[in-house]
């Protein structure tokens, strides 16, 4: 599986109401890492009355690994459009966090799904991406002789040469995502006349 993550963190900035808010977009692994990610941004902002907040913490389609809070707003009125709009872009392992410092003026619920949701959708908009692909870990024991036919394999089949290993034998650790193996596992066993197998690393 492939999707994009964030390649570096953003901020942006708006005024609404005389009410300040601050979006902070970063790439996050794990729910974990979204809610330390959030209390970062909130020691950075002591004196702000909202820190809310919205993560998809792993792959886009993961339903397992999003999360969302309000911190003090009326439901459904930040997280929720923060989260929609962090879905709507397709982009997996990043966290959002909106600081609000109250202007005085209420916003109404409409106002605040538009600010919190628009302020999300802003900051990716400035957000630079990069590709990820998930790949398993496989090991692969070899002749010297037949180094150069693997690493042309695995230039074919963009797959990943995560080590090597040079003793008797030459040992590979091979990063293969899973549309790509049984192809390459295909072309490694014609090409070795089915010397070559590999075991998958747990």
């Amino acid at each position: 599986m492939q999707y994009f993550i964030p390649k570096s963190a953003v901020v942006f900035e708006e005024e609404i109401k005389k009410s300040r808010f601050i979006t902070y977009l970063q790439h996050t692994q794990g729910l974990s890492q979204a809610k330390a990610f959030w209390e970062q941004v909130r020691a950075l902002h002591p004196q702000a009355r909202h820190h809310c907040w919205a993560a998809v913490a792993e792959q886009p389609t993961n339903s397992q690994a999003l999360g969302f809070s309000d911190d003090g707003e009326p439901a459904g009125t930040a997280g929720k459009p923060m989260l929609n709009a962090l879905l709507g872009s397709g982009i997996g392992e990043i966290s959002a966090v909106v600081v609000r410092y109250y202007g005085g003026i209420l916003l109404g619920t409409g106002g605040l799904v538009r600010a919190y949701g628009n302020g999300v959708q802003q900051a990716l908009a400035l957000l630079e991406t990069q590709l990820k692909i998930e790949r398993q870990f496989y090991a692969l024991v070899c002749d010297y002789a037949q180094v150069k036919d693997i690493l042309t394999l695995c230039e074919r089949h963009d797959v990943a040469v995560e080590s090597q290993d040079f003793q008797e034998k030459v040992r590979f650790v091979l990063g293969i995502s899973s549309d790509t193996l049984a192809p390459f596992t295909q072309d490694l066993t014609e090409r070795s006349a089915g010397q070559l197998r590999l075991t998958l690393i747990e």
